[in-house]
């Protein structure tokens, strides 16, 4: 294993420290527990917005905190879910006495500590909603979680719920937003090959050198099915083909793409999988409304790429389109 680590074991600590220092304008981080702030806080009477999950994702949850999307996020060990303290000390810290969002990614460890969370606040009088991201097409239930996945679509439902909340939408309206963009998007992924998680020391999982994985996971975890490797163009079109299918897209739809790379992926790869996925919308009648293309979700170093299709409203654009200004999307 090649990486630039000190101690293994430091490694998300370390992170944060330098994390902290680049961004001190946006963000403010805290330690023992660990979670991320915004360093301008949002005006009293608006609802809070937190997120966070295994660290390894990165610029998930820490790069989105800022005005427009996260008040706060929490960031546990790589791969592996924040316990609830940190959740509840950010989710007080989140409060300005209109309640809190709870954005969750749909793992068993991470649903757990979120509620465990929200019970303790509760107990505080702050009164906290949760919305469980699980926009994965891929696999139903794996290792990891009961029903589908949470992956890249997570950052969609941060921004536009984190819109909703700056404009002063009251608890339930924000909640219900955020819930509108789960329902209306989905995703799907592929690995070119294994990640490294620093404490494991070795590859998560093994791909021959023709070999990839369809339907991963932002953890490695199993997809749908091992294949050989092909033009970008024929695997763009499966991707596409499952996620159209069941979001049930028809003609005339509008869309948001997200075309996000892994971790170990070039930019000039993820263009080549944009191009081919605009040409198969513009063939289904459905219009892009807006695109991102980018490392939003990563697993570490992994190559790879996922696609996420969000239908959209006007509203649903609107809110999208609206002011943001955090590390990682300006």
């Amino acid at each position: 294993m090649k990486k630039l680590v000190n101690d293994v074991h430091e490694v998300v600590r370390e992170s944060l420290e330098g994390f902290a220092l680049v961004h001190a304008d946006l963000v403010d981080v805290h330690f023992d527990p660990d979670y991320v702030t915004r360093h301008q806080p949002k005006a009293p009477g608006k609802v809070g917005i937190v997120s966070g999950g295994g660290s390894g994702h990165e610029p998930l949850h820490a790069g989105f905190v800022g005005t427009g999307m996260l008040d706060a996020a929490v960031p546990g060990p790589v791969f592996t879910s924040p316990t609830p303290d940190p959740i509840l000390e950010a989710t007080k810290a989140s409060d300005h006495g209109a309640g809190v969002l709870h954005i969750v990614k749909n793992y068993t460890g991470d649903v757990l500590n979120f509620e465990t969370a929200a019970e303790m606040a509760e107990l505080e009088d702050i009164e906290v909603t949760s919305v469980v991201v699980d926009d994965d097409v891929a696999v139903e239930d794996s290792l990891y979680t009961a029903g589908r996945r949470g992956v890249a679509g997570t950052v969609l439902v941060e921004k536009i719920a984190g819109a909703a909340a700056e404009r002063g939408d009251d608890l339930a309206t924000v909640t219900q937003i955020a819930t509108t963009v789960n329902e209306q998007m989905r995703s799907m992924g592929l690995a070119l090959g294994p990640c490294t998680v620093p404490h494991a020391g070795k590859p998560s999982f093994d791909l021959g050198e023709d070999e990839i994985e369809l339907g991963i996971g932002i953890h490695g975890e199993p997809g749908y099915r091992r294949g050989h490797m092909e033009p970008a163009d024929t695997l763009t079109e499966e991707l596409y083909t499952k996620v159209r299918d069941d979001l049930a897209l028809t003609t005339g739809d509008r869309v948001v793409t997200l075309v996000n790379g892994m971790g170990g992926t070039p930019q000039s790869e993820l263009y080549i999988v944009h191009r081919r996925l605009a040409q198969l919308l513009d063939a289904d009648g459905v219009t892009i409304e807006r695109s991102l293309v980018g490392d939003y979700v990563t697993s570490l170093e992994m190559p790879g790429v996922s696609i996420t299709l969000l239908r959209v409203s006007d509203d649903l654009l609107d809110l999208f389109d609206a002011p943001v200004d955090t590390p990682a999307w300006k």
